[in-house]
């Protein structure tokens, strides 16, 4: 069979954007597929715009705080429109940006839906008509789709919205109801009340952030910004309804709460029902595609990246997978992709930032005994003359048999960025006595890791 293609990727997200120019700069064929915005979850629904917002919040926050400082903000307000409008335009810049370079390379965009109809070809499908558009094959095809924002199976749930809908919205509601604790209802629970949003978090758990560290979500749950939001823990949404505007919230606990608005928030899945995989009979691990170490399916000419398989959801994750993918198969350099010490974050306010094992999982790997905590908690001069003080919290967890640097943790402003720089120590194998060895920068926020004896 002759293909038409050398490669063609599904899904124009990070990581088969980074497949598809990648293999496109070596000189392959590619073609991209796209039923949206060229982008993905991270530029189009995630990642941006959200960060976006996040600076607003903090220019908010900081506004209404800084009188110790001499500086007068009364009178200031928020217009939720022109943010959301402002975001939206940023979006549809970085989206035109990703479709000019894929031109550049010549890679060829399809725009509709591509479905799987044998295992080197496919239709691509309008949404709206349901009509063939084209079909393609290609030598191998780079499945790249990301992930949707997972609903709850609850009566009255289309009224809800999901993370996706949010960047789409004319205005802030007055009141909204965030059900779930992990980083993205809090995140987005700290961008609606700093922003002057009233905001229920309902958590099914006792606290948020599961599986972070246990300080971090302490911190997060003691902060100022988390104090004004009412959460209610061990407790789970059993159905909306529309009462005279407002949605009505049935717990399971009976309760009822009257909100503007509710955000299902309670993560993410894989979005490969529309691929149309089930005839290939490709390997799964639960409900993700299963890959070996060169993201390849069980299906030799089938590969994926990203979200839907089971390895860190993270953008530079994806973009790193796609990049080997390309780096392997269409210029021989057999890469393999380093998950080991993976910085995260999450851009609540102040932030979280972690790399490395939690203090928990070191002491299931290594045993209590042969774990050493060294940890500080204060208030940064940057909130001396504030009258709400959010402190910063730094942790590191130390291996006390080797002095081996195991996991790094911080709450407060700018941990998002130090613990990127930490993130390259603890891949170089830092121990804690480099850490003590090294000359403190003052007065500033991170020295407190290079200081911490006890």
């Amino acid at each position: 069979m002759e293909f038409q293609f050398d490669l063609i990727v599904v899904g124009a997200g990070s990581g088969g954007l980074a497949a598809a120019k990648r293999a496109a700069s070596y000189g392959a064929k590619v073609a991209i597929v796209e039923v949206n915005k060229i982008g993905g979850t991270c530029v189009i629904r995630g990642c941006v715009p959200k960060k976006l917002m996040v600076y607003a919040a903090k220019s908010k926050k900081n506004m209404d705080s800084s009188e110790g400082y001499g500086l007068k903000s009364k009178g200031i307000s928020f217009e939720s429109n022109i943010l959301l409008k402002n975001v939206r335009e940023e979006v549809s810049r970085l989206s035109n940006l990703h479709r000019s370079s894929l031109s550049k390379l010549n890679v060829t965009i399809f725009e509709g839906l591509g479905r799987f109809i044998t295992q080197n070809e496919l239709e691509i499908i309008c949404p709206k008509t349901k009509k063939i558009l084209n079909k393609v094959s290609s030598k191998k095809i780079l499945i790249s789709v990301g992930g949707i924002p997972k609903k709850l199976n609850i009566p009255g749930i289309d009224l809800a919205w999901t993370s996706d809908d949010i960047f789409e919205l004319d205005r802030f509601p007055e009141s909204i109801l965030i059900v779930g604790g992990g980083y993205i209802a809090c995140e987005f629970a700290s961008i609606f009340r700093n922003l002057g949003t009233e905001v229920t978090q309902l958590i099914r758990g006792q606290h948020l952030l599961n599986g972070f560290d246990k300080d971090l979500s302490s911190c997060l749950e003691e902060s100022p910004t988390f104090n004004e939001i009412n959460i209610i823990s061990n407790t789970q949404l059993n159905s909306i309804k529309r009462v005279n505007g407002d949605l009505e919230s049935t717990l399971d606990s009976g309760d009822k709460l009257l909100t503007n608005n509710i955000l299902i928030a309670t993560g993410r899945e894989p979005n490969l029902l529309p691929l149309n995989l089930e005839f290939l009979k490709l390997k799964m691990d639960g409900q993700y595609l299963d890959v070996n170490e060169l993201n390849q399916t069980s299906n030799a000419n089938i590969f994926a990246v990203g979200d839907i398989i089971k390895r860190p959801n993270l953008t530079p994750v994806a973009i790193e997978q796609g990049r080997v993918f390309a780096d392997n198969f269409f210029n021989d350099l057999k890469r393999k992709v380093n998950y080991e010490n993976i910085p995260k974050a999450v851009f609540t306010i102040p932030e979280i930032s972690t790399v490395g094992l939690s203090e928990k999982r070191a002491k299931e790997i290594y045993s209590e005994k042969n774990i050493r905590i060294f940890k500080c908690k204060f208030t940064p001069m940057s909130n001396t003359f504030k009258e709400k003080k959010s402190k910063c919290m730094l942790k590191i967890v130390v291996n006390k048999l080797t002095d081996k640097v195991l996991g790094c943790h911080m709450f407060g402003e700018t941990s998002s960025e130090i613990i990127q720089m930490l993130s390259i120590s603890l891949n170089a194998g830092i121990t804690k006595k480099e850490f003590d060895i090294t000359m403190a920068l003052h007065p500033t926020i991170s020295e407190e890791f290079v200081t911490m004896y006890s």
